[in-house]
């Protein structure tokens, strides 16, 4: 006869009561601190809506949009430019690199923005003799920022790119040069097609750093979405609310960017599955579970033939 079976013990999970207490005070604070804001008398809320989309402000938020995607671009190029020449064998090339990565991460970006324009100060043209021509009329406002905001960002974007390169298996590089490709072949058909799903999610972030980071252009008084709404307070001492409507643009491009990179990282991480390997690779060699490294390999090689 066989022996009863234990009944099956339901699991109890542990109350946690100081977590229930804590979010309750925190709901509550935040609660307060919203109602005071909401409630404030010295606020006109009724300006904060109808100046949304004034002329004015749109233009500030084109012109931050602008310098958002253009610095980002030369950013990544730059970036990418600086992170080779970081990782060459070249001497003078990995110096230059580091020292630009040196100096301008080292320094405040506030700082850079105000020397480039300035540099009329220093340089008052650029150029030699009759091809010589006036810094401020090449250097604007505008173009003060964009170049601050650039340059700065080549130098974090250099590091991020450096980054998604060293974790690229070494031995692919090594079996495509025993196959007889250049390296500057093997660093676009393979190296840098694999390390993008490690340099797409920390760039997604840069995005978003690069767009808040617009707003100190307004010390130069670039035309972006803060200069602007700090033109408009200052004519009839609204300064808060305006303050506010720049900060609610800020919220809806930041927003929108993050959506924009959570669905970049999605798209780069269904290329490997969940038990590591590539269907596609699974198939070709046989084994149920291929290297990462080698499926990769194999599939950008085939590419790159």
């Amino acid at each position: 006869m066989n022996a009863p079976q234990p009944s099956a013990r339901r699991a109890i999970p542990n109350r946690h009561y100081g977590q229930w207490f804590a979010a309750f005070v925190i709901v509550v604070v935040a609660a307060l601190l919203i109602r005071s804001v909401a409630t404030n008398e010295a606020i006109q809320w009724s300006k904060i809506g109808s100046r949304l989309f004034l002329h004015s402000i749109i233009a500030g938020l084109y012109t931050t949009i602008l310098l958002t995607v253009a610095s980002m671009l030369l950013g990544v190029v730059g970036g990418i430019a600086v992170a080779v020449m970081r990782l060459s064998d070249n001497f003078v090339l990995s110096r230059l690199a580091s020292a630009y990565i040196w100096l301008f991460r080292g320094t405040p970006i506030l700082v850079q923005i105000l020397i480039w324009f300035n540099l009329a100060l220093f340089f008052p043209t650029l150029g030699f003799g009759v091809l010589s021509v006036d810094t401020n009329s090449v250097i604007t406002p505008f173009g003060a920022a964009l170049l601050g905001l650039a340059l700065n960002e080549a130098a974090y974007m250099s590091e991020i790119v450096r980054g998604g390169i060293l974790a690229v298996d070494a031995g692919q590089k090594e079996a495509a040069q025993a196959l007889g490709m250049s390296n500057g072949r093997i660093m676009k058909r393979i190296v840098l097609p694999q390390a993008m799903r490690v340099i797409i999610p920390p760039t997604g972030n840069e995005l978003i750093t690069v767009l808040k980071t617009t707003s100190l252009v307004a010390v130069i008084g670039a035309g972006d979405l803060l200069t602007k709404a700090q033109s408009v307070g200052a004519v009839d001492f609204t300064k808060m609310e305006m303050l506010i409507v720049a900060s609610i643009w800020y919220l809806l491009l930041t927003t929108l960017a993050s959506f924009g990179q959570a669905r970049l990282e999605r798209h780069y991480g269904r290329s490997l599955n969940r038990d590591g390997s590539t269907g596609m690779m699974s198939r070709l060699t046989g084994f149920r579970r291929p290297s990462p490294q080698t499926a990769a390999f194999n599939t950008t090689l085939e590419s790159a033939k």
